[in-house]
This record gives C-alpha cells, structure tokens and sequence, in this order.
C-alpha cells in the first residue's frame, strides 16, 4: 500500500531552514560580537601599554633634562674656570715684563736722551723726554725697533725746548710691547709643568 503523507512538509522545511538561519545568525552575531570585543580589549592593553611606556619615556626626559641642566651648569663653571685660569697665567706670564721693559729701555737708550715720562697703557708704551738733537732721537727709534721687547716706534711730536738754559729737544714717541702669543706661552707652560713632573 502507498503511503501518502498528507502533513505539510514544505511548511516544516521552511520552519527548519528559518531555525538554521536563526541559529546561524545568532552565532554569526554572538562570534562578531566576540571578536569585537576581544579586538577593543587587545587594543584598549595595547593603548594601556602604550601609555605606560610613554610616562616611562616622560620621567626619563625629565631626568636626562634635569642632568642636561647640571651638565649646562658644569660647562659654565668650567669656562669660567678656564678664564680664571688663562687670567691668572697671563699674569704670571706679565709678572717680570714691567722689569723687562725698564731694563731693555736702558739697554736701548743713546747717549744724550733723558727720559722724562714713561707711560704704558695696554701693548702701547709712550716716552716723553728731551734728546740733545733729534738724530739722537731716530737713533733710539731705530735701537727700540731693532730690541726684541719693542716694535714700531712712532714719533708724534718733537720740539726745541729750553731746559735750565740749556736748548734742547723734547720729543714724544709711542712704541708698542712685543707679547708672546697666548698659544705659544701656553706650549711651554706645559712644557714647565712637563720637567717639573
């Protein structure tokens, strides 16, 4: 005998393909759900970590500022230092050349100069006095150009004067000191300091 299902299988079928895709959907959601929420969890870490790394980053820079500053302050009291330094070596370099001067200036006077006036200020030492003529001058020009102490004399004024009745020349001349260079007082300073150790 045949068997003949009357029941309304088509209408079950599509009950049963609407519950799949119920089901389906509701994983589909719950699994996008999931993998959003896993995703705003592994990026919020990552952000937290982030954050964490650049307060690490923040407290070093402030640090490496704090010891950039020092280290500012180091090279400045260094410097200043150094000037004291250099100050008090140009000093003890120009301790003796007050006598140097005087001593080459004796050295280098003719006969028939008197000096009246010496004056210095700086590298530029100025004569002032009397001379019996003014060859008498130009020879101490040409002495003090030829010392190793001066250079370039330059004559700014000469005169005929009368002194205790006696006729004279007075004369006024600049002449400059000759300095070692700082560099080359500086070698043989550490030449010194190197025979003395």
């Amino acid at each position: 005998m045949i068997r003949i299902n009357l029941l309304p299988h088509r209408e079950q079928k599509r009950k049963a393909r609407l519950q799949r895709f119920i089901v389906v959907s509701l994983l589909a959601c719950g699994i996008g759900v999931a993998i959003v929420v896993a995703a705003y969890l592994a990026l919020t870490a990552q952000i937290a970590m982030q954050d964490e790394r650049n307060a690490f980053l923040d407290g070093e820079n402030a640090k490496l500022d704090k010891q950039i500053a020092e280290i500012e302050t180091l090279k400045k009291e260094r410097q200043l230092l150094l000037d004291r330094k250099k100050v008090v070596e140009r000093l003890q370099s120009s301790r003796a050349e007050t006598v140097q001067i005087l001593d080459q200036l004796v050295r280098q006077m003719p006969e028939g100069i008197y000096l009246k006036d010496v004056k210095q200020t700086g590298d530029l030492l100025t004569l002032t006095g009397y001379a019996q003529s003014s060859a008498r001058v130009s020879t101490l020009m040409r002495s003090l150009n030829d010392s190793a102490v001066f250079e370039q004399p330059n004559l700014i004024e000469i005169k005929a004067s009368l002194v205790n009745a006696q006729r004279l020349n007075e004369f006024n001349l600049n002449v400059k000191i000759t300095r070692e260079v700082e560099g080359s007082a500086d070698s043989q300073s550490a030449a010194g300091q190197k025979k003395g150790n």
